[in-house]
């Protein structure tokens, strides 16, 4: 997930990763060992890999740890004609050593002088910059209203689902509703459709909060449907964006 409105640190570093922990069948956190320096909430880093025969690989992952948090944490979804994330998912162990570049983004970041409420709408594994921004929310400004929309395809694709779920018991401030599109529902509130202007306008509605903070993430065509939807509820240069394409 790139942020185009910054440019990428140019000084590649070593990492070694940490532990590996599987978050969905499909998804994978990676923890590393990294010197990156100060990092805000949405941002992301360059992932380089380079084989024996000097074959070089490189694609950009969202940062799902806060910037206080001593790991660097990526959820790096498998894809299945990848160069990059076979590798984390099949032959990555703790030890190995890598190379990343970062953090990367100036846009797509909160801050907590930044304030809310905060309106985030994730789609898949769109989800991990706002995992970031929520955990940053949590640790430095807990009274800031929160509701995260995520959009999964099932409840076993919900990413972090056990600790959006938790967080949603612990903290009055924050608001989660969650919808999947290829299964019915797991809970009362919850939907099992895709986010239309419609099921937007009823979850807005809901919440009866003025988001000063919107942030969309998923691939190409979710974040497109969305922003269009949202503009017509919420003023434009509130939104901000950030999207993936087909390629890890």
């Amino acid at each position: 997930m790139i942020d185009s409105a910054a440019p990428a640190p140019s000084r590649w570093q070593p990492a070694v990763i940490e532990r590996l922990l599987p978050r969905t069948p499909r998804v994978i956190s990676v923890f590393l060992r990294a010197s990156l320096g100060a990092r805000e909430a949405g941002q992301h880093v360059d992932v380089r890999l380079i084989a024996p025969d000097g074959y070089e690989a490189q694609r950009s992952y969202s940062i799902a740890s806060a910037p206080g948090d001593e790991s660097l944490e990526l959820a790096i979804e498998r894809l299945e004609h990848g160069e990059v994330s076979p590798y984390f998912h099949e032959v990555a162990r703790p030890g190995d050593a890598i190379e990343l570049r970062g953090p990367i983004g100036g846009h797509f970041i909160w801050r907590r002088e930044d304030g809310g409420p905060l309106l985030l709408v994730g789609g898949g594994s769109g989800i991990v910059p706002l995992v970031a921004m929520l955990r940053h929310r949590a640790a430095v400004a807990p009274d800031t209203k929160a509701l995260l929309v995520y959009s999964a395809r099932t409840w076993g694709e919900v990413v972090y689902r056990d600790e959006l779920l938790a967080e949603q018991a612990r903290d009055t401030q924050f608001d989660l509703v969650l919808t999947t599109t290829r299964e019915a529902r797991h809970r009362p509130g919850d939907f099992e459709r895709r986010l239309d202007r419609t099921l937007l306008r009823d979850i807005l509605g809901a919440w009866r909060q003025t988001p000063r903070h919107v942030y969309v993430c998923g691939s190409n065509a979710f974040v497109e449907a969305v922003t269009t939807h949202l503009v017509e509820e919420i003023p434009a240069p509130v939104i901000r964006t950030e999207r993936y394409g087909g390629t890890d």
